[in-house]
């Protein structure tokens, strides 16, 4: 069972693993940082923000254990855009998919009107989770430069009702 919550200062060394892993740099925006402890003051902010009400950043937990989190990339006239990462040792358990419908559930009841997600259209699995969350792809498309490549990001949505 997942949970979203606060990062805590406990969770540095999962937080550092997964900002600084090479698979989770090939779908997910991150610097490269020269060493960890670079990657320190990264988590840090995520932690800051993760406690600020204005701000949605979120740690996902299985059982007390961090496995990924969700961040807020753009909050703009009722509608807020997510970013979300697991680990690579935790993929392919659901938890993407479930901390995804829980951060979905939980925006709307904070009275966002649309819950808007991206990813390269290359990762079929990102894919699969906004679409088992019942989101739906939009038209909007982008193309973004990042790591020597340029990918075309594609869009999903899902509306409050």
């Amino acid at each position: 069972m997942i949970r979203l919550a606060s990062l805590r200062a406990a969770d540095l060394e999962t937080m550092l693993d997964i900002l600084t892993n090479d698979c989770v740099k090939q779908t997910y925006m991150l610097p490269d940082f020269p060493s960890r402890e670079d990657a320190v003051p990264l988590f840090q902010r995520l932690v800051y923000l993760s406690g600020d009400s204005r701000r949605f950043v979120r740690g996902i937990y299985a059982d007390e254990t961090l496995v990924g989190f969700l961040n807020d990339v753009e909050i703009e006239n009722g509608a807020i855009e997510l970013g979300y990462v697991i680990h690579p040792r935790f993929q392919g358990n659901g938890y993407a998919t479930e901390a995804l419908g829980i951060a979905i559930g939980e925006l709307f009841r904070l009275g966002f009107q649309a819950v808007i997600t991206g990813a390269f259209r290359q990762n079929a699995a990102s894919i699969r989770v906004m679409e088992k969350n019942g989101m739906t792809r939009i038209e909007k498309t982008e193309p973004i430069d990042y790591r020597g490549k340029t990918h075309i990001c594609v869009y999903y949505t899902k509306v409050q009702e």
